[in-house]
């Protein structure tokens, strides 16, 4: 590979699902590969639940690396992974695609959440196992 595949965690709202997956792929796999977040709208501020978990899991501050942000607004991308978002997922190009089926936890328990994160970190480590040991295959 000549340079690290950019990620994008997309989900609607780029809220809680794809805002964890964003900072545990920094956190997990940089050295694999590029992580970014991204959605079709935007809230005004990052899940509060989400950023207080993953500060308390990771000590990894989210609103301070990491914003609310619309597609248009990030990198070209080689790989898009789709939270699981219960409604017609926005579309961006890539050369690989998959859909974690993720469950929303917002409005539920720390423990709905801790669920949701537990997934989420074991699906990046997988994601940076496949694309370290060329299972993902791509054009880079």
């Amino acid at each position: 590979m000549s340079r690290k595949p950019k990620v994008a965690f997309i989900c609607v709202h780029n809220s809680c699902r794809s805002q964890m997956a964003e900072a545990l792929g920094k956190h997990f796999a940089g050295d694999v590969f590029e992580s970014y977040s991204a959605g079709t709208e935007m809230k005004p501020q990052i899940n509060q639940d989400a950023v207080r978990l993953i500060k308390d899991l990771y000590k990894i501050d989210m609103e301070k690396t990491q914003s609310s942000k619309l597609l248009t607004e990030i990198p070209e991308v080689d790989i898009v992974i789709k939270m699981g978002c219960n409604v017609i997922c926005p579309f961006l190009p890539s050369q690989y695609e998959a859909d974690w089926g993720l469950d929303d936890p917002s409005g539920k328990s720390d423990e709905a959440f801790k669920l949701i994160i537990d997934k989420i970190e074991a699906n990046v480590k997988l994601l940076a196992d496949q694309i370290r040991t060329q299972q993902i295959v791509l054009d880079l």
